[in-house]
């Protein structure tokens, strides 16, 4: 059997990753190692989950020279923060003890910290291409000294639109530098890359060359548009672990709204949500605290979790790839998965093109949740908080306007109770006098939410998009901007002890931090080269 050693890795690597339990390397592992140790540019088809963290981590770690500050030796692209973190945490052990350093860098994080760990030095940059081009414009982070560049699941990046940004880094490195590329597909823009960017690269496939369409048991339902939330809710109560696809974000939040008020714990994640908020939602779906994520395509690109067991297309998909792209987040690792499609009967014409772009036949038939699998589901409840968020007060779900009847307390126009939801809004009128979606919330009318914009009971006082304070009150006191007086210190955006403009320090006299102990993410600084002590 082939071991680390014998791929020609380092005796103290091959220690660190035996104390991890890591002893024998995986078949991409085997397969790239020995071309990325001797600096071929290197060309890899392998899915997530195979090693490949290591595959390419371990060769740049060999070729990496000692950077000057802001100026790193190797930089990893990756399209999500969450790839981002997960390849920082794999490599900076083993960086530790080559006495490398390494920054992971991506949107939603600190730039003060970046900011100082660039100029301590960082040797190995881990980064998602907007928030490097970011940096590279504010001169914080030259690239004219990388000599390796790893393009981490190019395909996604590929997706996410990133092909532009990452071709302008692309030109902004070493012209000789050696470049990996590891992707789960090669073909389409990912072999353009290959061919614009790579030179006489070693080509390796691995596995599978993706989630085949015959791998999941697809069902097309015929139904209207009214009960989709309701058969959504049924789907997942049977199949448990469930992504569900709309094609905005408003109808995302509307699918939310009803899926909570059902009594079923959810989360949604679409581009109008913070990073903190999408994180959170992630991170919930992730560890099981909820049944279902409810998402647009843009903002579940970045989405890997195992273990769904089940994707609704509650809105068509663009077209036959987007379907697969939505499709392959179940039956992963020769799991069951199901895959089933909301369809009005409309959209039956739309849903046949697809089925014949992906290479599928299914007849479209009325829901039948007796064909479906047997999953073992634990049922998780929405918290009192989340459904009282979209029910404070009065007659349940819609009424004495949009929605409803008879059950809100003051009617008018198009939802005089309020927006989606009478008995919400305390004084009618127009399109949700008493606060935009959500009554009892708002307590003055006027415009487009009196009483704060998607928050009552948070604004005390009307007027515009959100008098009380832009979606949230006790954030703003009295009307306008994004925080008065209760949102930062003292006025300023998000509170003045943030919005300071960045000074680099000076180097202290005893060093970043001193001693052994290892910076992380955030703050990837460089110990032993201004002074202190060095790791070593």
């Amino acid at each position: 059997m082939v071991s680390f050693s014998d791929l020609g890795i380092e005796p103290i690597l091959v220690e660190t990753l035996k104390k991890q339990g890591i002893l024998e390397p995986f078949e991409v592992q085997r397969e790239s190692i020995p071309d990325g140790m001797l600096g071929r540019d290197v060309c890899c088809r392998a899915p997530t989950g195979s090693g490949k963290t290591l595959a390419f981590g371990l060769p740049l770690l060999a070729r990496t020279e000692e950077a000057e500050p802001r100026r790193p030796t190797s930089l990893i692209l990756t399209p999500t923060r969450e790839l981002a973190e997960q390849i920082f945490k794999v490599l900076d052990p083993l960086a530790y003890e080559l006495q490398l350093y390494v920054l992971a860098m991506y949107g939603g994080s600190s730039y003060n910290k970046q900011f100082r760990a660039l100029d301590r030095g960082v040797d190995v940059l881990v980064a998602c291409p907007g928030r490097l081009i970011d940096m590279m414009d504010r001169g914080a982070v030259s690239l004219d000294d990388v000599g390796v560049v790893v393009l981490d699941e190019a395909d996604r990046m590929a997706d996410m639109g990133f092909m532009e940004p990452v071709c302008k880094i692309l030109d902004r490195c070493k012209p000789d530098r050696q470049t990996i590329l590891f992707s789960a597909t090669l073909d389409d823009e990912v072999a353009d890359l290959v061919r614009d960017y790579q030179t006489d690269p070693v080509t390796i496939e691995v596995g599978p060359k993706e989630v085949t369409m015959e791998s999941m048991t697809h069902y097309f339902w015929l139904m209207p548009n009214s009960k989709k939330s309701a058969i959504s809710s049924e789907i997942i109560r049977k199949c448990g672990r469930t992504i569900i696809f709309c094609r905005t974000r408003n109808g995302v939040d509307r699918v939310g709204d009803d899926m909570q008020y059902d009594g079923m714990a959810i989360e949604t994640l679409h581009g109008g949500l913070s990073q903190r908020q999408r994180d959170a939602a992630m991170s919930r779906f992730q560890h099981g605290e909820c049944m279902a994520l409810i998402a647009t395509d843009v903002a579940a690109r970045g989405i890997d979790v195992e273990g769904v067991n089940c994707v609704i297309h509650y809105d068509p998909p663009e077209n036959g790839k987007a379907y697969k792209h939505r499709s392959g987040r179940t039956a992963r690792g020769g799991a069951t998965g199901i895959v089933i499609s909301l369809v009005q009967k409309p959209q039956k014409k739309q849903f046949g093109k697809i089925q014949r772009d992906v290479g599928i036949r299914v007849d479209f038939e009325p829901p039948e949740f007796s064909v479906l699998p047997e999953f073992e589901v634990e049922y998780i409840a929405a918290d009192r908080r989340q459904r009282s968020n979209r029910n404070d007060s009065g007659g349940g779900r819609g009424g004495g306007g949009y929605r409803g009847g008879g059950r809100g307390n003051s009617g008018g126009g198009r939802g005089g109770g309020g927006y989606r939801g009478g008995g919400r809004g305390n004084s009618g009128g127009g399109r949700g006098g008493g606060g935009y979606r959500g009554g009892g919330r708002g307590n003055s009318g006027g415009g487009r939410g009196g009483g704060g914009y998607r928050g009552g009971g948070r604004g005390n006082s009307g007027g515009g998009r959100g008098g009380g304070g832009y979606r949230g009150g006790g954030r703003g006191n009295s009307g306008g901007g994004r925080s008065n007086s209760g949102g930062g210190n003292s006025g300023g955006y998000r509170g003045e002890a943030r919005g300071q403009n960045y000074k680099p320090s000076k180097n202290s006299s005893k060093g970043y931090q001193g001693g052994k102990s290892q910076p992380r993410s955030g703050d990837g600084g460089k110990k032993g080269r201004y002074g202190g002590k060095n790791r070593k």
